[in-house]
């Protein structure tokens, strides 16, 4: 069963509360999202660490459930 939307925003802002976060399924078929998370937690990280706490965030469902997510992520 796809991952829905609000399910994957959910799991970021339990993760990062103060997270702005935008999503969009790519090929509308639940499978292939692009999301955007704004967050102050990612201040003074990489890229790379932003999005590694976003994968966390995700617990585990990226590559299972969720097949792919076009990440970007900034502090502000």
């Amino acid at each position: 069963m796809p991952m829905q939307a609000s399910e994957i925003e959910r799991l970021i802002k339990e993760a990062l509360p103060d997270a702005k976060v935008e999503i969009k399924d790519l090929a509308g078929d639940g499978d292939h999202y692009a999301a955007t998370v704004v967050s102050s937690a990612f201040k003074g990280l990489s890229k790379v660490k932003q999005h590694q706490m976003v994968y966390a965030a995700l617990k585990g469902n990226m590559g299972g459930v969720l097949h792919a997510l076009a990440l970007t992520t900034s502090a502000e």
